[in-house]
């Protein structure tokens, strides 16, 4: 019996590669070549299956040129570049990778507050690049993080683990905002408080974003809410692009409305605006919140093992539109 075509979009770990090679006739990328979405397209001719991140973007036109296609296993928990609505009026199975990434984000989350608050970068530059020759009482004074407010916005399971980390770790009181409440008990393992938009921004010392992105996020933080929040707050982003209007964040950060921000992702990644590469008092990061081997092997084996789970023994382990295996 033939085994089913499988493409792998991008590069991944020599083991998942041979894991795949096991079970379908693997086309991959281990070249890790930029491909435009008609090439992405031609090279999904004949196969029922793709393993892609966040870079391949499957809307109805790809749709309607594969229309063999039945499952796309995303090496990622978010799944902004599946058009979900679409997959599942072509049947197209779409699954991604929660949970196995949550502590390792947080982690990178806090991380990056802190460095944010504390201006690690920015102090690192200044001493590369020569400039560090005294001592000041004021030298690089960042923003408090012990005992202070910390802001989520978005509170799954990655803004839990921040939320913890704060509460727990650094004494801070913790205030959130999300579409629905979490139950009392979850909201008293992370010491939060429940609150309204505007209380969030105007509150937080230390504002973190961890909320999915969708057409109704897009710029959930523009002008007008970066002016809600106090002068001397941080933003951190560790959730999509397109959540900050970007040229908005960089001008109340040329224009110090608030004091920093820290970011792991951008509108149009992989290009970053101009204009936040201009302004000292941002953390750049290039979209690594879940980078650890350890993590990043556990996302592409769970994306495997979806393409596995699906094709091969018709049980996909985390779909994300289910009632396309009901109608098959």
């Amino acid at each position: 019996m033939a085994k089913p075509a499988v493409l792998l979009a991008r590069a991944v770990f020599p083991e998942i590669l041979q894991l795949l090679q096991e079970h379908f006739d693997l086309r991959h990328n281990q070249a890790d070549e930029a491909w435009t979405p008609q090439q992405l397209a031609a090279r999904l001719q004949g196969c029922t299956g793709a393993f892609t991140t966040g870079s391949e973007r499957i809307d109805a036109a790809l749709l309607d040129a594969c229309p063999q296609l039945k499952v796309c296993a995303n090496m990622a928990v978010g799944f902004n570049n599946f058009d979900l609505k679409a997959m599942t009026a072509h049947g197209v199975l779409g699954t991604n990778t929660p949970d196995v990434l949550t502590e390792t984000t947080a982690d990178f989350g806090f991380a990056l507050l802190m460095a944010t608050a504390r201006r690690i970068s920015e102090s690192e530059h200044f001493l590369r690049a020569g400039r560090w020759d005294r001592w000041r009482y004021d030298m690089f004074a960042g923003a408090e993080v012990h005992g202070t407010t910390l802001g989520i916005l978005g509170m799954g399971r990655i803004g839990q683990g921040i939320a913890r980390r704060g509460a727990h770790g650094f004494g801070m009181k913790v205030v959130y905002h999300n579409r629905s409440r979490l139950p009392p008990e979850l909201e008293a393992d992370c010491r939060a408080t429940y609150v309204g938009k505007d209380e969030l921004l105007r509150t937080a010392d230390h504002l973190v974003l961890v909320l999915p992105y969708s057409a109704e996020s897009h710029h959930a933080m523009g002008a007008a809410e970066l002016a809600l929040m106090k002068p001397t707050a941080t933003l951190v982003n560790i959730a999509r692009g397109g959540i900050v209007d970007d040229a908005a964040l960089a001008a109340a950060l040329r224009d110090k409305r608030i004091a920093a921000a820290g970011l792991d992702v951008f509108e149009g990644e992989p290009k970053v605006h101009p204009d936040l590469l201009q302004v000292p008092n941002v953390v750049l990061t290039p979209h690594i919140a879940s980078a650890t081997i350890t993590t990043r092997m556990a996302m592409a084996r769970l994306a495997a093992d979806n393409l596995i789970g699906f094709l091969v023994h018709g049980k996909p382990l985390t779909p994300l539109n289910p009632e396309v295996l009901g109608g098959s």
